[in-house]
């Protein structure tokens, strides 16, 4: 069974025992969370929402709160002798899939 949720913006596509990593969701390691915006259900019978599933949800364990990969940014302007570099780190949230209900 598989099902599609969305979080942080962004949709995903989750079964039971799945890694995932999503924008940082409120929570201490270890804790139990429902998500519960789930678009698609799959499976057998395959149920889809208009555009959510009333009923259906995801839970899901907080395995790791940290920050993401550095994404650098560079601004110039030609023939200025302007350049800026930046750097940002997403704060990030992983999570291990522990149930599917429809």
């Amino acid at each position: 069974m598989y099902a599609v949720i969305k979080t942080g913006g962004k949709q995903y596509k989750v079964s039971e025992g799945d890694l995932l990593k999503v924008e940082k969701i409120e929570g201490n390691v270890g804790e139990t969370i429902e998500l519960n915006e789930v678009l698609m259900v799959g499976g057998e019978e395959v149920k889809i929402g208009t555009p959510l599933l009333p009923g259906a949800k995801v839970t899901a364990r907080i395995v790791q709160q940290g920050k993401d990969k550095k994404v650098l940014v560079f601004h110039s302007k030609r023939r200025q002798g302007y350049r800026k570099t930046y750097g940002h780190r997403q704060p990030i949230t992983r999570l291990q899939i522990t149930g599917i209900e429809a």
